[in-house]
C-alpha cells in the first residue's frame, strides 16, 4: 500500500515565486532594459544583476511572511498601523504603486497589439484590461495551482520572444562581462538605473508574493513550515534566475542589436529595428513576448492591488470594477498621445520610489519574534535587505537632486 502520509515532493511546492516573479518580466522591464542597452550599451548590466540579487532577498522574506503567519504584508500592516489616517496614507501610496504598475502593463500590451494587429492603442489597452479579468477569474475559480500553470506558460512565451534574437546575432561576451563593473555616466544613466531598479524590485510583487504564499499553503501546519521555507528558497532562486537571464538578454539586445539605430529607444522602434536587422520572424517573436509579459503581469498587478486595498482598508470591490478604475490612467495617456516607451520608463521610476515603503515594513515585521516566532528572518538576511533599501533611497535621492538641478 502507498504511504499516504508521505510528504509531497519539493517540486509540487514550487509556483508562488514564479507567479510573483512575472512582475520582473513586465513591459516596464522591457522598455527600461531595451532603452538602457540602446543608449548606454552594456554599461547598466550590473544594475540588472544587483536588482535581481536584491529581489531574491526581498521575495524570500515576503514568501516567508505569508507562509509563517498566514497573512499578507498588507494584512499585517493593516493590523499594526493603529491610526486610521496612517492606514489610509499607506494604502494611498500602495495604490499609486499599483496604478503605476498598471500603466506599464496596459501600455505595453497596447503597443504589442498595435505591432501585431495594427489596433489603435486605446483599444489595445481595453483588451489587455479585459483579458486580465479573465486571468484573475482562473485564480479565483480554480485556485492557485491552475493560475500558476497559466503564468508559467506565459513565462515560456516571454523567454522565447525576448531571447530569440540573441541566437541569430553575435554578442560581445567581454563587453557583457565589462558591464558587471558598477559605474554610471551622467544623469541619463542614473535615470535609467532607477528605472531598471524600479522595474526589477517591484513593490507590488512584494505585497503579492506574501499573499500568493498565504493562499497556496493556507492549510499548512507548524510542522510543515521548515520544509515549505526550503522549497521557497528553491522556488525564488529558479524564478529570479529566469527573470534575471531574460532581463539581461533584453539589455544585451538593446546594446548589441539596436544600439546603432537611433529609433530603437522606443518599443515600436525596437520592433522595426529587429525587423530590419534580423527579419520579421524575430520581430514578431519580440512583439508576442511583449504581449505575453503584459497579460501575465497585469493579472498579477491587479491581484496585488486588490490585496493592498482589502488588507489595509478591510474594503474590497469586484475585480471588474477595480480593473476599470485602474486602467483609466493608462488609457488617458494612450488617448493623449504620450509616447508609450517614455510613459513606461517614468512609471518604473515611480515604482522605484515605492520600494522603501514596501521593503522597510517587510524587514521590520519579518524580524519580529512575536509575529514570526522561531521562523523569524535571520539577521544577516534582514541586514542585506536593509542595505538594499538604503541603496534604493540613495539612488532616488540622487535622481531628485539631478532633476531639481536641471
Amino acid at each position: 500500500m502507498p504511504n499516504r502520509s508521505a510528504p509531497s515532493p519539493i517540486i509540487s511546492l514550487l509556483g508562488p515565486a514564479m507567479v510573483a516573479g512575472v512582475a520582473y518580466l513586465d513591459p516596464g522591464n522591457v522598455a527600461s532594459n531595451i532603452t538602457g542597452g540602446s543608449q548606454f550599451g552594456y554599461l547598466l548590466i550590473w544594475v540588472v544583476v544587483m536588482g535581481n540579487l536584491i529581489a531574491w532577498v526581498v521575495q524570500y522574506l515576503s514568501a516567508q511572511l505569508g507562509i509563517v503567519t498566514g497573512l499578507s504584508l498588507p494584512e499585517v500592516m493593516g493590523k499594526r498601523i493603529q491610526s486610521r489616517t496612517g492606514r489610509l496614507a499607506y494604502w494611498v501610496q500602495g495604490e499609486l504603486v499599483a496604478m503605476a504598475t498598471d500603466v506599464a502593463e496596459v501600455i505595453g500590451g497596447a503597443v504589442a497589439l498595435y505591432l501585431l494587429f495594427d489596433l489603435p492603442l486605446w483599444l489595445g489597452g481595453l483588451i489587455v484590461g479585459a483579458v486580465s479579468i479573465g486571468l484573475l477569474g482562473v485564480q479565483s475559480r480554480f485556485g492557485p495551482k491552475p493560475f500558476e500553470r497559466v503564468i508559467a506558460l506565459f513565462i515560456v512565451v516571454i523567454a522565447i520572444g525576448f531571447t530569440a534574437s540573441l541566437f541569430v546575432h553575435p554578442v560581445d561576451g567581454w563587453a557583457v562581462v565589462g558591464g558587471l563593473v558598477p559605474r554610471l555616466e551622467g544623469s541619463g544613466s542614473l535615470l535609467l538605473a532607477a528605472a531598471i531598479l524600479g522595474a526589477t524590485v517591484m513593490p507590488h510583487a512584494i505585497y503579492a508574493h506574501s499573499a500568493f504564499s498565504r493562499d497556496r499553503f493556507l492549510s499548512a501546519t507548524g510542522a510543515d513550515i521548515p520544509r515549505l521555507l526550503r522549497a521557497t528558497r528553491i522556488d525564488v532562486t529558479v524564478a529570479l534566475a529566469i527573470a534575471g537571464a531574460v532581463n539581461i538578454a533584453l539589455l544585451v539586445v538593446g546594446a548589441a542589436v539596436l544600439g546603432d539605430n537611433p529609433e530603437s529607444e522606443t518599443l515600436t522602434g525596437a520592433y522595426s529595428a529587429l525587423n530590419d536587422e534580423l527579419g520579421i520572424g524575430i520581430a514578431i517573436l519580440f512583439a508576442v513576448g511583449l504581449l505575453a509579459s503584459s497579460l501575465a503581469s497585469t493579472a498579477v498587478g491587479a491581484y496585488a492591488g486588490a490585496e493592498i486595498m482589502s488588507g489595509l482598508t478591510n474594503f474590497s470591490v469586484a475585480p471588474i470594477v477595480r480593473r476599470v478604475i485602474t486602467v483609466i490612467p493608462a488609457l488617458v495617456l494612450l488617448i493623449a498621445g504620450v509616447e508609450p516607451t517614455f510613459a513606461l520608463i517614468v512609471s518604473q521610476v515611480i515604482l522605484s520610489f515605492g520600494i522603501p515603503f514596501a521593503l522597510i515594513p517587510l524587514i521590520l515585521v519579518t524580524g519580529t519574534r512575536r509575529l514570526m516566532g522561531e521562523h523569524r528572518a535571520h539577521s544577516a538576511v534582514r541586514t542585506l535587505a536593509g542595505i538594499a533599501t538604503v541603496l534604493v533611497i540613495v539612488i532616488n535621492g540622487g535622481l531628485i537632486a539631478l532633476t531639481l538641478g536641471a
